[in-house]
């Protein structure tokens, strides 16, 4: 029986070799093949751990992709993909630079490999983003366009781990519901990757680029090979063109974020700038995002910066300007298109470790107004054919606090049209070690709000899915597993949290405090244990709101 199988497999292999035009392999020097590009992808089969192979496209003896890829022989873990529109009925050659066994393995469709189980996997995040395979870091270029709000990402298209940074898209129009488009910027050529960057619409088209009946979109993004860099599209986003001027910037440094200055009108590129052991976020500006002027420099921070003025309390009289880095701590200040002033210490933001990177939106309309912000979710699963996700996207405001104006994070409203079953308590609800309260619900994604009034001593807590999270009312903080401190305010604490497959997002305090963390449920956790068990180790706590939201998921058609 298993020489029968082992032949059937061999002919298997030939006939592909056969079908697609197959070149003879070399094991020990690699190998190629050549065939027509009749379907929309390449489905490419991938094993994690196996040895790292270089892989490259050519088409008429240029190369036209280049990437790093574990590719699997036998037994793929999962297949990544390759969209080759662009090159339709032409003949293709893939080579590879180590074990070429794998080339017989590959297939062609116009779908993405097992389409029938997209966003179905066991532990996809149902309400935040990810990418359909692949890894996903950095969200870049958030921007609003004509309905659409544009992520892009940095992403390995042919991988579970990082690697080959390319720019991904994606586009919603309610910042919940998502469509993956193709990749928006590829490498020039291996080695020159895409790192971070962001994007503006130039509506008076300052820049010269825009073509057509759209406004012009424009990119700056950080090539690893060459600086920084332009990019242009007049298609909403769809696809790009390389300024021919590029680079626009030389530094050691990355993660350009642009922004307009409207009091002089010039644009405002923030990037990271390193000058020796010096960290810091360096200012250019330009009247055309083409020539860029050197103007300052603030030290302390690390990649990725983040720069944009909100009202204090709401009130367009008194703003102040928000400085951070990639891990959100910020300063407040002043900023004049040259110099930022800071008017504060850093003070820290994200409080769980399930958070980086994060950008907000530009060109949001100004009947909306909000500022919207999307970081990278760093959680993962190896088991799945994708790794990492998005933070859900929250509305930053800036609020007078105790200790002085703070920054507040809170869960766009558009959450609310994936709600569900909803449960709730009119009355309050009094907890005591031998009277926890559990709701009877079967959802496994939560939108949950407590008002807690706190006793001076003890604990208290909450279960999901097992996973527990305690308060020491004396030491005034929560254990997620982690310390962070929560005071309450005038005896209560307001608590929201977020859980989906791969994440819990906590909002304490009208969203004052603020912990995303990474916390993987698998099936077997989910059936294990019940959705949410509210108790107390201690003297009585009472609980004074409590509403369950079970959500569906965001991949569902609306």
């Amino acid at each position: 029986m298993r020489n029968r199988q082992w032949y059937w497999l061999l002919g298997l292999i030939l006939v592909w070799g056969i079908g697609w035009g197959c070149m003879p392999l070399h094991a020990a020097d690699g190998g190629e093949r050549t065939l027509t590009i009749e379907k929309r992808y390449l489905h490419l089969p991938v094993k994690n751990g196996a040895p790292m192979q270089r892989m490259v496209y050519q088409i008429d003896g240029q190369t036209i992709r280049e990437f790093d890829i574990e590719l699997a022989d036998a037994n793929p873990d999962f297949w990544v993909f390759s969209e080759l529109t662009a090159f339709a009925n032409q003949d293709i050659t893939i080579r590879v630079n180590q074990n070429a066994k794998g080339l017989a393995l590959i297939t062609a469709s116009d779908q993405v490999p097992a389409a029938e189980n997209l966003y179905q996997e066991a532990t996809r995040p149902q309400f935040h983003f990810s990418s359909r395979r692949g890894w996903n870091n950095d969200p870049n270029g958030l921007v609003y366009y004509k309905g659409e709000y544009h992520l892009y990402y940095q992403h390995n298209p042919y991988g579970w781990n990082w690697g080959n940074m390319h720019w991904g898209h994606a586009v919603s129009p309610d910042l919940v519901h998502w469509t993956e488009l193709p990749i928006a910027l590829y490498p020039q050529m291996h080695g020159d990757w895409c790192f971070s960057g962001s994007a503006v619409i130039d509506t008076a088209n300052t820049s010269g680029f825009k073509t057509g009946d759209e406004e012009v979109l424009v990119v700056a993004y950080t090539s690893t090979d060459r600086g920084e860099c332009i990019a242009y599209s007049n298609n909403r986003g769809r696809t790009f063109t390389e300024y021919e001027g590029n680079p626009v910037v030389t530094h050691q440094g990355r993660d350009p974020k642009l922004i307009w200055y409207a009091p002089d009108k010039i644009w405002v590129m923030a990037v990271y700038d390193e000058i020796e052991k010096s960290q810091g976020i360096a200012f250019y500006t330009s009247p055309d995002l083409k020539q860029w002027t050197r103007q300052s420099r603030v030290d302390g921070y690390y990649e990725c910066p983040e720069i944009f003025e909100l009202p204090v309390d709401g009130d367009p009289s008194n703003t102040k300007w928000v400085l951070y880095a990639a891990d959100g701590a910020y300063a407040l200040g002043s900023f004049n298109g040259k110099t930022f002033t800071a008017e504060s210490g850093k003070h820290p933001f994200a409080l769980g470790p399930c958070f980086y990177a994060s950008q907000t939106f530009s060109d949001i309309p100004p009947a909306d107004g909000r500022r919207i912000q999307i970081a990278w979710g760093r959680t993962g699963d190896r088991s799945m054919p994708f790794n990492q996700m998005m933070n859900f996207p929250v509305e930053l405001t800036l609020r007078t606090t105790p200790a002085g104006v703070r920054l507040f994070a809170w869960p766009v409203e558009e959450i609310e049209s994936l709600y569900q079953q909803t449960i709730t308590s009119s009355d309050p609800l009094f907890l005591t070690p031998e009277r926890p309260f559990i709701p009877e619900t079967q959802g496994d994604l939560l939108d949950l709000q407590l008002r807690i009034l706190t006793p001076s001593h003890g604990s208290f807590g909450l279960s999901l899915f097992g996973h527990t999270l305690v308060y020491d009312a004396a030491k005034q903080t929560l254990a997620c597993p982690h310390e962070v401190k929560i005071p309450p305010l005038d005896g209560v604490i307001d608590l929201r949290l977020l859980v989906d497959r791969q994440s819990i997002e906590i909002f304490a305090n009208q969203g004052q405090v603020y912990i995303p963390l990474s916390v993987v449920f698998t099936p077997e956790k989910r059936a294990a244990d019940k959705p949410v068990i509210l108790f107390s180790h201690g003297p009585a706590v009472t609980l004074q709101k409590f509403t369950l939201h079970t959500l569906r998921s965001s991949w569902q058609p609306q």
